[in-house]
Parts: C-alpha cells; sequence; structure tokens
C-alpha cells in the first residue's frame, strides 16, 4: 500500500528491521508501549514500523541506504493513560475503569475492595438493601482500605438508587451517605432530580480563596436520556435548595454554593445494559449526550469541566477502545463482572452467565417500578424468570385484582409462576412492608389493583435473591441482571485461561479489557496513518496481568 504522506526526514534502523510483512506489523501492534515510528520502504512505497533506530531530518540517499523514508512518529500507549486523566487525579486512580453498582449486593464488598486495590474504582450494589446492611458493607470497606503510613486511602464508591415507592429509604441512604462521609456515590435509575441527590451533592460543599468549589461526595449520575442527564448537569433546583435549607438540612452557604456547579461533574452514559435499560447503542446515545455536555457547560458558565463516561455493552477489548476513541472520560463495567469470583451472586448463576451468548437476554418488568411499566434486561438462557415476569405484567393489565380472577387462571397463576398461594404471599407481603413501609398497605387496603402489584412485586423481588443465594428449588425462577455484554465478553474470553467462572476475578477482567483496548487503539493509530495493518491486530487474547 502506498501512502501520500511526504517523508520529513530518514531512519536508520538500530538492532532490529523495520516491519512491512502481516506477522510482523501484528506484532509491532502488540508492543504499543514503545514509541513507533512510521516509515517507507523506499523500493516497493508500502508503510511500515520501526523501533528505536535513528532519525536524521534529510532524505535518504538511494543506491541501497540502510536509511529509510522516515513520516513520523507514534508516542507510547498506556492503558493508563486511556480516558479523561483529571478523572483519574480528581479520584486518585491508576486507571480510568469503574466495576459499576450491581444491585443487592452483587458488587460486593470484596468486588470493591479488590477495584480500589488495583488503582481502579468499584460501587458497592445498595440498591435493595436496607440501611442498616448498607452501614455494616461501608464499616467493612473502611476498615479495608483506610490510610496507612501517610499514603491516602485507595477510593471507592456506593450506589444510591431512586425509589419512588420507598422514598424514606432513598432519604435514609443519603442520610447514611452524609453521616459516614462517603466521597462517591453513584445515582442509578433517576427520572428527575430529588431531595435526597441535591441534599448529597450539596452537603460539604466549599470555596478555595480563587473561588474553586470543592465537593465533598461526588455524584456519578448514571443516565440514558437527555432530559435527565441535562438535569443533573444543572445547578440543583432553587426550590429543592430552599426546602432543604427550610429544614436544616444544608447550610446557607452550601445552598449558595450548589447554584453555582452542576450537581453531577461524572455524567455515566448508560447504554443497552443489564438491568434498567433503554437499549440505546452507545454510538448513538454518547455523541448527544457529550454534545449536550459542551452545551450546558457553554450556558451556565461552569469553570471545571463535566466529564461524562461509557457504560453498557463493555464487554470486549474493541468495545472499549471505541468508546475511549468517542471520547469518553472513563468506561463502566456491570454485566460481565457478576460472573467474577468477587460477585455476591451463586457459582450457579455464575455459571449460568459464563455460557450466555449475545441474544440470551430479554426484558422483563422491574420490580421496584413494576406499576410504571418499567423493565430491566436480563439473562434469557437457562431460566423462565422473563416470560413469567412478563407473563404477571400482563395479568396485571387484564385484571382489576386478584379476587377478579377466574378462579383457573388465579390457580395457574399460583402453580406455575408463584409457586405458592396468593394468600401466602399477601401475608409474607404484609410482613415486609409492615416493617419497612406500612403505607403500602394502607394504599393496598384501598386499591385492590395495588394489593395485586405488591403480590406480584413479591416475586419479582425474590427472584434475583433466589439467584444470588443458589436456591435450587428456584433455580427456574432466578433474575440475573444481563445485557449483550455478557455473551460479546464469552465469546471474546472462549478457550482462553479467562473461559472458566472460577478464573474470573474483576482486576484480570479490567486489566485485560484495557490492555486490549490499548493494542486495538495502536492498531488503529497505524491503519488511519496508511500502514496495512492485518485484521489480526485488533484481535486481543486474554493473559494473566499484574
Amino acid at each position: 500500500m502506498t501512502s501520500p504522506l511526504a517523508a520529513l526526514g530518514a531512519w536508520t534502523p538500530g538492532t532490529e528491521t523495520p516491519a512491512f510483512l502481516p506477522n510482523d506489523l501484528v506484532a509491532a501492534v502488540a508492543r504499543f508501549r514503545e514509541p513507533t515510528h512510521l516509515v517507507r520502504d523506499g523500493a516497493r512505497g508500502a508503510l511500515g514500523v520501526g523501533f528505536d533506530g535513528n532519525i536524521s531530518l534529510q532524505e535518504p540517499a538511494g543506491g541501497g541506504s540502510p536509511r529509510f523514508p522516515w513520516l513520523g512518529r507514534l508516542p507510547a500507549i498506556y492503558p493508563e493513560w486511556l480516558g479523561d486523566r483529571t478523572f483519574c487525579e480528581t479520584h486518585n486512580l491508576r486507571f480510568a475503569y469503574v466495576a459499576g453498582e450491581m444491585a443487592n449486593g452483587i458488587a460486593t464488598t470484596r468486588l470493591v475492595i479488590a477495584m480500589a486495590r488495583a488503582g481502579m474504582l468499584g460501587f458497592f450494589g445498595a440498591a435493595g438493601l436496607t440501611p442498616e446492611r448498607v452501614e455494616q458493607a461501608l464499616i467493612e470497606i473502611e476498615a479495608a482500605l483506610g490510610a496507612s503510613n501517610g499514603n491516602p486511602a485507595p477510593s471507592w464508591g456506593t450506589n444510591i438508587i431512586h425509589s419512588p415507592a420507598e422514598p424514606a429509604t432513598e432519604n435514609a441512604v443519603a442520610d447514611l451517605y452524609i453521616r459516614r462521609g462517603v466521597r462517591r456515590v453513584c445515582t442509578s435509575a433517576f427520572m428527575n432530580l430529588t431531595p435526597a441527590v441535591v441534599r448529597l451533592a450539596a452537603s460539604g460543599l466549599s470555596q478555595d480563596e480563587h473561588g474553586t468549589v470543592h465537593r465533598k461526595h461526588h455524584i456519578f449520575a448514571k443516565i440514558s436520556r437527555p432530559e435527565v442527564a441535562t438535569a443533573f448537569m444543572s445547578p440543583a433546583p432553587a426550590a429543592i435548595l430552599e426546602s432543604l435549607l427550610r429544614a436544616n438540612l444544608i447550610t446557607a452557604n452550601e445552598a449558595t454554593l450548589a447554584a453555582k456547579i452542576p450537581v453531577a461533574a461524572d455524567i455515566t452514559v448508560e447504554s443497552d445494559s443489564g438491568g434498567h435499560t433503554d437499549n440505546r447503542p452507545l454510538g448513538s446515545l454518547f455523541p448527544v449526550i457529550a454534545k449536550l455536555r459542551d452545551d450546558m457547560m457553554k450556558q451556565h458558565g461552569f469553570r471545571q469541566a463535566i466529564r461524562v463516561g461509557a457504560a453498557g455493552g463493555l464487554g470486549t477489548p474493541e468495545a472499549v477502545a471505541a468508546a475511549f476513541a468517542m471520547g469518553a472520560a472513563y468506561v463502566v463495567t456491570g454485566s460481565i463482572n457478576q460472573s467474577a469470583t468477587e460477585a455476591g451472586l451463586s457459582d450457579e448463576g455464575k455459571t449460568m452467565l459464563a455460557q450466555a451468548g449475545l441474544a440470551d437476554v430479554i426484558m422483563a418488568p422491574a420490580a421496584d417500578m413494576f406499576e410504571m411499566g418499567v423493565k430491566v434486561q436480563v439473562l434469557k438462557r437457562g431460566s423462565l424468570f422473563g416470560p413469567r415476569a412478563l407473563r404477571l405484567y400482563e395479568i396485571y393489565r387484564s385484571h382489576e385484582s386478584l379476587e377478579a380472577m377466574p378462579d383457573d387462571a388465579r390457580l395457574k397463576l399460583e402453580r406455575e409462576i408463584l409457586g405458592t398461594s396468593c394468600e401466602h404471599v399477601w401475608n409474607e407481603v404484609q410482613k415486609f412492608f409492615a416493617q419497612r413501609y406500612p403505607e403500602e398497605l394502607q394504599r393496598a387496603a384501598a386499591e385492590p389493583k395495588h394489593k395485586m402489584a405488591l403480590v406480584f412485586r413479591w416475586y419479582l423481588g425474590l427472584s434475583s435473591r433466589w439467584a444470588i443465594a443458589g436456591d435450587a428449588s428456584r433455580r427456574a425462577d432466578y433474575q440475573i441482571w444481563c445485557g449483550p455484554a455478557m455473551g460479546a465478553f464469552n465469546a471474546w474470553v472462549k478457550g482462553s485461561f479467562l473461559e472458566p467462572a472460577a478464573n474470573r476475578n474483576v482486576p484480570q477482567i479490567a486489566l485485560n479489557l484495557l490492555e486490549g483496548a490499548a493494542a486495538v487503539t495502536r492498531a488503529q493509530q497505524l491503519r488511519s496513518a496508511g500502514v496495512p495493518v492485518p485484521n489480526e491486530a485488533f484481535r486481543f487474547a486474554p493473559r494473566p496481568l499484574g
């Protein structure tokens, strides 16, 4: 392949001859940690790459000279350099890589600790857990990751999920994070700002002598819609700040400073993923949110940048490299970490995930937002949860109450889905909400259809816990949140040391994805310069990394 690039000088090889042949170019791409010279074969005009050697700014002489026309130099690439360096500096990280907050403690304290010790960020999966259980997890993480020998503590985070049916729980979790000084909190499933989130963002704000506002609590806003992103990229609404101020939940100074900065400086664009998702492709969604970020910064005159990260569908090095190439400040993985040794999923559930293919997922009603028609993406292969959950929503839409159902239809519901009588389920529901949120029972007494929804939410809620506990009697009902990234990951690691679920741990998964993304980035750089890089150079085989 010839190149229109003019030579800038001449390159003389050192101990190695330049690479022009396909196999040699594949090997050259793997050396992405070394500066690479772009050179031309003077006789054939083909482009290749060289390492070391010497550069002269004069054209090479003819007549069999060992000097090659020199077209330029590519600097070394390190996985640590992928993404936005200010992200790593702000959060004291080595890599711009985040393991997301898989709910019900599936993103365990062990996962968070392992990520922190590897120089990456992990979020504890607090969604679905009681504030008491979440506090236990915070104490465990703090004990394991405390500062030592004068060194700062490794960075970590936890989650707060929008709980429209239980606002008291949402507020209690926010209060817990403020009380314990949790530095990084990921918000998920929010459709608008709530007082709990605004309070988290505003609490502890301060301003230095240069006018820079400093955060005590960094909000990572996981979004998939521009209107939600707009809310998090804007200053906190005055009405919410005023209500918090009147309730003495923030100070006047915190309210003033919160009106000068966005609610969140880290916005995670969540594309097609496991759990709550709008199924939008990252390639379509990310540019829209990135442009919105630019517009919002200009509109509000923010002095500090809003960083935009990418999540959803990231199960291969090529996908991670593509996310960084689009401008992602950081990447977030989720589904693939559920099969890791540190994840709080049963061994049976992990085995099911490790066998999943690209299309082995299905959308099903969400337990927390069932009556709103919100869905989550779950594993389809090996489980009947998806079809059964969809059937529950059909029944809910078709009947006004459990009592209004024909006897045969209700018996079929109990036998084929619930696995017990509706009366038994309702008794369990009453015990649960009597302690946690009695307002739900009051509403159910007045609205029979809401009572039916609570009975169905019993199944939807427990199905994920059956998968976590490995309840063999309910294996067919396992709800395992999963996106197509899981199938892509399994295809990538097939035949490698990461294929067995028992060998997967979150640092190795992350390091291999980042190492591979750096290699893919180098391959694309060379191809863009005109070097005939073989397709094999874009494939990175997993290997033990440390």
